[in-house]
């Protein structure tokens, strides 16, 4: 009687040789600039909701302030096309704008930007 062997060989071979890839490579999948300045009250109300954006979303994210009064950041409010102060931009992944806001941004509409981009807050 001949004895039938399943040869498992190549399934093992298949197996190690998948490479597990972290959930976020560690690049951003999201930018937020910020553009606004220090001595705005809107804009110093946009301080705490941009730190716990950050904290809540790690690096799945990227949160840039510009203070657009300073002299040395009016190129890029120009670049931006900046008319009122603050103002939120968002890039995606390629760096492509998908949403612009003008004025106070609350964490809550920010969390549904982010949300509806696949981002998931860690807390």
């Amino acid at each position: 009687m001949r004895r039938s062997t399943l040869n498992l060989f190549p399934l093992f071979l298949a197996l190690i040789s998948i490479t597990v890839l972290p959930q976020n490579s560690g690049k951003p999948k999201i930018t937020f600039i910020e553009l606004g300045s220090v001595n705005c009250i809107p804009c110093k109300n946009m301080q705490p909701v941009m730190k716990s954006i950050e904290s809540r979303y790690g690096n799945q994210i990227k949160i840039v302030f510009y203070d657009v009064w300073k002299s040395e950041n009016k190129e890029i409010a120009a670049r931006y096309h900046i008319n009122l102060i603050p103002s939120q931009i968002f890039l995606d992944e390629n760096s492509k704008e998908f949403f612009r806001h003008e004025g106070f941004l609350s964490e809550k509409e920010i969390d549904k930007i982010l949300k509806q981009k696949g981002l998931k807050p860690k807390i």
